[in-house]
C-alpha cells in the first residue's frame, strides 16, 4: 500500500479502533466499580485500585470525543503507529489528574459536593473554558498538547464527577456525554449557557435539598 493510500485509510481505522477501546473500557469500568457506588460517601479505595479504575474510566469517557483528533493526527503524520503514541500521551495527562484527585478527595457531604458543582457551572461561563474548549477542538499536534487543552475544557466536569461520586456509572455517563459533545461541537451560547445554569441549579439543589437528588446517598435511587 502506498503512503497516500495508508494516509487515506488511517482515519476510519483509527476511529474504529479508538471507539472499540473505549467500549472495552466501559465494560471494564463497570466491572471494577461494581459495589463501589455509595454516593458522596464513596471512598476511592487503595491507590492502585483507584489508579486502575481511573485510567480505565478516562479511556472510556474521553476517547470517543478524542477519536477525530487522534485520527487527524495519524492522517497528518502519515503513520498509523502515531495513533497509539498520541492516545497514550493523551491518557497520561488524565492519569496525572487522577493522582491529584486521589490526593485531594476527602470524606465530604452534600454541601461540599454542591459547592463544587456550582463552581463547575460557573467555570463553564469563563473565557478560560471557552479558550480551552476551542483549542481542544483544533489541537492535534501532540497527545500531550491535546490532553492539556481538553483538561482545561473538562476540569470542571471532572471535579463535579469526583465530588458527586467518582464510582458512579450514572454520573460517569453524564460527564462523558457532556465532555464528548463539547469536544465535537462548536461553542454556542444557546447550548453552553443553559448547561452552565443547569449545573449551578444542580449544585444549589445539593446544598438546599440533597434528599431530592437521586443517587446522592446510598439507597436514594
Amino acid at each position: 500500500m502506498s503512503a497516500g493510500s495508508r494516509s487515506a485509510a488511517a482515519p476510519p481505522i483509527v476511529i474504529a479502533a479508538t471507539l472499540a477501546l473505549a467500549a472495552a473500557c466501559w465494560a471494564a469500568a463497570a466491572w471494577l466499580m461494581n459495589g463501589m457506588d455509595m454516593g458522596v460517601a464513596t471512598r476511592p479505595g487503595s491507590f492502585w485500585f483507584f489508579a486502575a479504575a481511573w485510567v480505565t474510566m478516562m479511556a472510556a469517557m474521553m476517547l470517543p470525543g478524542a477519536a477525530p483528533a487522534i485520527a487527524r493526527h495519524a492522517r497528518l503524520s502519515g503513520k498509523l503507529g502515531a495513533a497509539p503514541l498520541f492516545t497514550g500521551s493523551y491518557l497520561a495527562i488524565w492519569a496525572l489528574v487522577g493522582v491529584a484527585a486521589f490526593a485531594l478527595d476527602r470524606p465530604h457531604g452534600p454541601l461540599a459536593a454542591g459547592l463544587v458543582v456550582i463552581a463547575a457551572g460557573c467555570y463553564e461561563l469563563t473565557p478560560a473554558k471557552r479558550h480551552c474548549r476551542r483549542r481542544c477542538r483544533e489541537n492535534a499536534g501532540s497527545g500531550l498538547g491535546f490532553g492539556l487543552c481538553c483538561l482545561g475544557s473538562s476540569i470542571g466536569l471532572m471535579a463535579m464527577l469526583v465530588a458527586l461520586d467518582v464510582m458512579s456509572l450514572f454520573w460517569m455517563s453524564v460527564v462523558a456525554v457532556l465532555s464528548c459533545a463539547q469536544k465535537l461541537l462548536p461553542a454556542k451560547a444557546i447550548a453552553d449557557v443553559p448547561l452552565a445554569l443547569a449545573l449551578i441549579g444542580l449544585g444549589l439543589g445539593l446544598v438546599i435539598a440533597p434528599s431530592l437528588i437521586p443517587g446522592l446517598t446510598p439507597g436514594a435511587m
